[in-house]
C-alpha cells in the first residue's frame, strides 16, 4: 500500500473532511487537505534528504496524512484517538504489524504536551508539522475577529522548511508581516512547539533553527 493509494482512500478523506468541519465549528484554522498534505510531503522530505529507506519515506508520507485524524473525535488528546483510527484502517488494509507500529506510534505521538520523538519517523511528524504556519491556514472571517492564531499564521507571508547541505540543520524560515501579527506573539502560542522541534531535530541527528525576516531567534 502506497502513500498514492491512502491519499485517494475515499473513506479516509472523508474522515479527514469531517475533521475539518468539526475544527472549522471550533473556530480552529485549516486541517484539512491542504494541511495533511504539506505535513505528508515535509515529512517525506526530511527522512529522504537524510537518506532514509524509500519505505521508511513512504511511511513517513502515509503518518504525515493521516495525523490529524484524531479530530473527528475530538480536539482534546486528538493524537491518541488519531493513532487509534489510524490502526483501525491499517489493519483492515493489511499493512504488516511493524509498519503499523510505526505510523500510529508517529501519529500518538505528534502532538505538544503529550508526544514525544521517539522514533526517527515520529520525529519527521513532528517537525513537519509544527512548521506547517502560513497565511492560507486562517479561515475566511473579518480581520477584527481573528484570536492570536489566526494572527499569527495570517501574519506569515512565506515559509519555508529545509536542511542545509551539510545535513545537519533543519531550519524554519518565516517572512512575517508584523502588521498581523508580533514575533512575540509567534512565541507565545508557538514556544512549545519550537521546542518540540529542536527535541525532534535532535531525534534525527540534527539542529533545529527558526530563522523570522532573516533574523535567526533559536
Amino acid at each position: 500500500m502506497t502513500f498514492n493509494e491512502i491519499k485517494h482512500n475515499s473513506d479516509i478523506n472523508a474522515y479527514i473532511r469531517q475533521s475539518d468541519v468539526s475544527l472549522a465549528a471550533l473556530g480552529i484554522t485549516e486541517h484539512s487537505f491542504a494541511h495533511v498534505t504539506v505535513v505528508a510531503e515535509n515529512a517525506g522530505y526530511i527522512l529522504s534528504t537524510l537518506d532514509y529507506q524509500k519505505r521508511t519515506v513512504e511511511l513517513a508520507k502515509i503518518a504525515g496524512y493521516l495525523h490529524d485524524i484524531g479530530n473527528l473525535v475530538n480536539r482534546v488528546e486528538h493524537s491518541q484517538s488519531g493513532a487509534i483510527i489510524a490502526f483501525r484502517i491499517l489493519d483492515h488494509l493489511d499493512f504488516p504489524a511493524e509498519e503499523t507500529c510505526q505510523i500510529v506510534t508517529a501519529i500518538g505521538n505528534h502532538d505538544e504536551g503529550t508526544g514525544v520523538p521517539v522514533s526517527e519517523l515520529a520525529a519527521a511528524v513532528i517537525l513537519a508539522d509544527k512548521s506547517d504556519v502560513r497565511r492560507n491556514r486562517v479561515r475566511r472571517k473579518p480581520v477584527f475577529s481573528f484570536d492570536i492564531h489566526d494572527r499569527v499564521n495570517y501574519s506569515v507571508t512565506a515559509s519555508e522548511l529545509k536542511i542545509n547541505d551539510a545535513r545537519t540543520v533543519i531550519a524554519l524560515r518565516l517572512t512575517v508581516d508584523t502588521n498581523y501579527g508580533s514575533v512575540m506573539e509567534f512565541f507565545e502560542i508557538f514556544l512549545q512547539r519550537m521546542i518540540m522541534c529542536q527535541k525532534a531535530a535532535e531525534t534525527l541527528g540534527l539542529k533545529f533553527s527558526l530563522i523570522i525576516n532573516g533574523q535567526q531567534l533559536v
